[in-house]
Parts: C-alpha cells; structure tokens; sequence
C-alpha cells in the first residue's frame, strides 16, 4: 500500500528530498520469477503492446526496435497497438500476460505514478512488471510567449517570475508530464503560473499563440517550429544535460535552476512473471540494437535520444521518477481528469 502521510509530510518538510512511496522502496519483487534456460527463449513471436496509436512517438520508438530485435532474437517480433487512457491500457494488459512472449514499450507515467494519479488503476507498476531496459529519452522546453520581455534564459524567467500569479500555464491535461513538470518548476522557482488544461498540445501551443496561455512545457519538435518561426521564445529544456534533439538550446541547470530534472522516456517492460533469463536475453539484445548507429537515427527523428543501459538502472529511474512526481502529485493534490 502506498504510504501517503509519510510521502506527503517528507515533501512538505523538504521539497528537495520527497520521499518515497511505501511501495517503490523495495527493489525486489514480491515473488521471484521463475528460472528458465535462455536457450529455450523465446520459442514463438514477441508482442510489443503500445499504449498510444500507430504513428505516435512511443509507437515510433517501438518499431524502431522490433525489426533489429527480431533478428538477434531469432523470432518475429510484431508492435501492436492498443491505445487507451494515456497508455494505461496496453499496460495494464501486459501486466497480465502470462504467455512469456508479450512485452510492452511504456512510457514513465504508466511504470511509475499511475496509481498515484488513480487509486482505481488496475496495476501496480512496482510490483507487476520487470524492468527489461529503457527505449529512449526526450527533455521537455520550457517555452513562453513571444511577449515575454527578455532574450537569455535568467532574463525569460525573470519575467515569468515578476508576472506573479496573472500568468496562465497551458498543459494537455491534468496529471500529464507538462502538468507535474510545470507545478516542480513553481516549487523550485518563484513562479506562481496558474494552471490551464487543454485537449493536447496543439491546443495549448494555440493560446500560447493568442497569449491566453504565456508559458508551457511542450515537447521538443512542437516548441522549436515555434521558436524557430518567431511565435514563441525557448528558456531551456528540462533534462539534466543538453539534447541532441536541441542541442542549441541551455539546460534549465545552466539558468540556475536546481531539482526541476525531468524527462520523458519509453521504456520495455515484461509481466513480473517473466522468467529471469528471459528478461536477461531481452535486455541484453535491446542494448545491442539501441547501440546500432541506424536505429539511434531512428530514435532520434522520432524524437527520442536512444539510452541502452540495463533493466537495474530502468528500475532506479523508476524509482526515482516515483519519488520526484509523487511528491509534486500529493503535495498539489493532482488527481488524472475523469
């Protein structure tokens, strides 16, 4: 059970250090999966489920992969999508796939605060999946209004600071990446922006236009056809380094802004009944295709930074993102919109 009280008292006292929730402290799973001979692995084609439809960034990112994985793996491996209640239903059915051959290319939201944002959520991202490898990475850009007086980052948000509350943030929706990024912004700066949910992006980049909205989060391709066009001004993007996908543009680091880290990321996952060695020859052969010069190129026009690592180092960003947006989550009250 997800300790609120002690999450929500541990943010309050020290919003650099929010605490983790009861049920990602543990690094281990609740039961061991089962041991199998890699060999015998896998004996049949390979289902990666995404969450979004097909030409979607997570939907990119997984068929840039399945081809160079079905080689290595020796079996076809087929990317179905199933969309649903942003990303929450292919995940939920991976979560309850016991056939050792489907996988799911998820995004942060459904492995890390989906119960967070609702309790009726019908997985537990710590305890139903093992972590296979993350898939790619992409900061957000912290964009403004074209009327924002200044032209370095200190100067852009020193004017998003001086407008106090008159300022309106624009998101596509309660619980979204932009939204939790937005209210850890305002809890690591001065800004006090009043939150405006949209439909998505496009609606958002839309009032930023008429100025009914003066700043948002907005993924890198959507904010820099903008900036690049004069309608909107970048202050900097939201991950720890600079981006290949902006790589002109600074960090929010660089702006002296400290713990506003965030990224959003895809990453494969399997049921936590997945067999040890299954999941070991899966991550394995998910490094070696995310080194491939051609599927990084993939990645990157799709908009993701490829990030080969293992399935330990998935499960600490995890936990990580847990702590950093569960925190935002309980000390703001944020709840998905119904």
């Amino acid at each position: 059970m997800i300790d609120k009280r002690r999450l929500l008292q541990s943010a309050a006292a020290a919003t650099a250090a929010l605490c983790l929730p009861a049920w990602a402290q543990d690094t281990a799973r609740a039961t061991p999966r089962a041991a199998a001979g890699s060999s015998a692995w896998p004996n049949k084609p390979l289902r990666i489920l995404v969450g979004f439809p097909t030409g979607s960034s997570p939907d990119l990112a997984a068929r840039a992969i399945a081809e160079p994985l079905s080689k290595l793996l020796g079996h076809p491996v087929v990317v179905e999508n199933k969309p649903g209640a942003s990303g929450n239903t292919a995940a939920d059915l991976v979560a309850k796939s016991r056939d050792d051959h489907t996988i799911g290319a998820l995004i942060n939201g459904n492995l890390t605060i989906a119960r967070l944002l609702n309790s009726s959520t019908p997985f537990d991202p710590e305890k139903d999946f093992a972590p296979v490898g993350l898939i790619g990475t992409a900061p957000l850009v912290l964009t403004v209004s074209d009327k924002a007086v200044g032209s370095t980052p200190a100067q852009l948000l020193l004017w998003a600071r001086n407008l106090g509350t008159e300022a309106k943030y624009g998101t596509p929706g309660n619980g979204t990446v932009g939204h939790l990024g937005m209210e850890l912004l305002k809890m690591r700066t001065s800004i006090r922006a009043t939150h405006v949910p949209f439909n998505g992006n496009p609606q958002v980049i839309a009032a930023m236009l008429k100025n009914e909205v003066q700043i948002a989060l907005l993924p890198p391709a959507l904010a820099m056809a903008q900036v690049k066009a004069g309608k909107l001004k970048a202050i900097g993007v939201t991950s720890p380094d600079r981006s290949p996908l902006v790589n002109e543009l600074p960090t929010l680091r660089e702006a002296d802004v400290r713990g506003a880290d965030l990224e959003i990321w895809t990453a494969l996952a399997a049921p936590s009944t997945m067999p040890d060695a299954a999941v070991d020859k899966l991550n394995a052969a998910l490094d070696q295709v995310l080194r491939a010069p051609d599927v990084s190129q993939a990645l990157l026009k799709a908009g993701w930074q490829a990030r080969a690592g293992s399935a330990a180092a998935l499960a600490k960003r995890m936990r990580s993102d847990t702590t950093t947006l569960g925190g935002v989550i309980l000390m703001r009250g944020i709840k998905e919109a119904a």
